[in-house]
């Protein structure tokens, strides 16, 4: 057993209660996610529960069809709610999210720079590749996977040379000798790459002292070795403590490999929680949020990314690796068919198993089901056995999870002495 550090620990804005038949709860407040005081409310319990930081993950698509059951994707423009926050906030910070194959750099520079400076140094840059939304900025195939990554790169690079290129140290405020900068200090950038050519400089300094860190998702090779590169946190999709170790050990592996102090480098699981004041009710929040949805959606999600067909099979039936077809699919989400495999060689699992699993059922992610208590006891057993630094609050089933999460599992989890008290420590 280690000794775990004192963990990092986000809050996902992104009204995971409302999904599944949380919207149709009595008070749910579903009418208002498009209002800011429904995000101002959750923000400043988060700030006062002493959470790091709020997270707002973005798309770029909507589904129609999936409104008929749910708010789906439709959402706010993740940086401006996040700067409407930070009008309301004093000392939480804001992980915004901006795709790397559809925006231009210079606009992502630009729009966390003024995030950073409208709070006071709060910014964070979730970077993502996206796997949907393509059709909404022109008529070219998407690129694969590791295009994606390779501009993904780039276009960091030029975000980061942009944030350098007009220092705070260049603002003289010199009222006596008419000097306002010295423009000595302030460069253009003049990139010339693969995929973006951008002069420079930034039409806006760097806010002093605080360095915006980086964020990333990806659970690829490509995704990890990016992540490696470029994150300070990495938001990762690991349904099992087993899964969430190899990503870590991988992460810092690759981190050392590009010569960064692993440290620095922190691993954050979703934790998907349905909590209660009681295991049997939050075992039927669990049930109520997904009762009558998806089992068609199930079935779908296991043929697309496996290519097997289980809606005829018996729900005893074993899948075996041997069972999967041989040839290179192209998939939606290489992460999602990744973990799929590795369950699969792992447990051989029953049809039913498999549809009851995060991988298929929802996101990927940790999920714990039941009290604020014993779900400390869960993190802890993560914490110690080297699993996580952290993790990111995705609240499921309804607002009560929310409330117990910031009333309950945070104090509990400051008492254990793997949260610290306060987000002045």
């Amino acid at each position: 057993m280690t000794t775990a550090p004192s963990l990092c620990v986000g809050l996902s804005i992104a009204v995971t209660w409302l999904t599944g038949n949380g919207w149709r709860r009595p008070g749910s407040r579903v009418e208002d996610i498009y209002s800011s005081d429904f995000y101002i409310d959750i923000a400043r319990q988060a700030e006062a529960a002493g959470v790091d930081f709020l997270f707002r993950p973005d798309s770029l698509f909507l589904d129609p069809a999936a409104l008929a059951t749910s708010p789906g994707f439709s959402s706010l423009d993740p940086t401006l709610l996040l700067s409407t926050l930070a009008r309301e906030t004093q000392r939480i910070g804001l992980v915004t999210t901006a795709s790397t194959s559809f925006y231009p750099p210079y606009i992502v520079a630009r729009q966390l720079q003024s995030l950073n400076w409208l709070s006071n140094g709060r910014a964070g840059w979730n970077i993502v590749t996206s796997i949907d939304g393509s059709g909404n900025f022109g008529s070219e195939p998407f690129p694969s996977s590791t295009r994606r990554y390779a501009q993904a790169a780039e276009f960091t690079d030029v975000v980061r040379a942009l944030w350098s290129s007009y220092p705070a140290e260049a603002l003289a405020y010199d009222r006596d000798n008419g000097l306002y900068g010295h423009t000595e200090q302030v460069r253009p950038i003049e990139h010339r790459g693969t995929h973006f050519a951008v002069e420079g400089p930034l039409n806006l300094p760097t806010f002093p002292g605080r360095r915006i860190p980086l964020f990333q998702a990806g659970a690829s090779n490509e995704g990890r070795d990016f992540a490696a590169r470029v994150a300070d946190g990495v938001f990762a999709a690991t349904p099992d403590m087993g899964a969430a170790i190899e990503l870590r050990q991988d992460i810092r592996k690759r981190a050392a490999s590009h010569g960064r102090d692993p440290d620095t480098v922190r691993v954050l699981p979703g934790l998907s929680l349905y909590l209660a004041d009681s295991e049997a009710e939050a075992r039927d929040l669990f049930a109520e949020t997904h009762r009558g949805l998806g089992e068609a959606r199930k079935h779908r999600l296991i043929a697309d990314s496996l290519g097997l067909d289980v809606s005829s099979m018996p729900e005893d039936q074993r899948i075996t690796p041997a069972m999967l077809p041989d040839q290179v699919r192209t998939v939606r989400s290489r992460t999602h068919t990744a973990l799929l495999h590795r369950l699969i060689a792992r447990d051989t699992p029953t049809v039913g198993d498999l549809l009851s699993r995060p991988e298929v059922a929802g996101s990927a992610h940790w999920l714990f089901v039941g009290r604020p208590d014993d779900a400390v006891r869960e993190i802890e057993r993560w914490a110690h056995a080297g699993a996580i630094d952290g993790f990111i609050a995705l609240p499921g089933g309804s607002d009560r999870s929310v409330a117990l999460l910031l009333d309950e599992l945070l104090t509990n989890l400051q008492l254990s002495g793997l949260f610290r008290s306060s987000l002045s420590e």
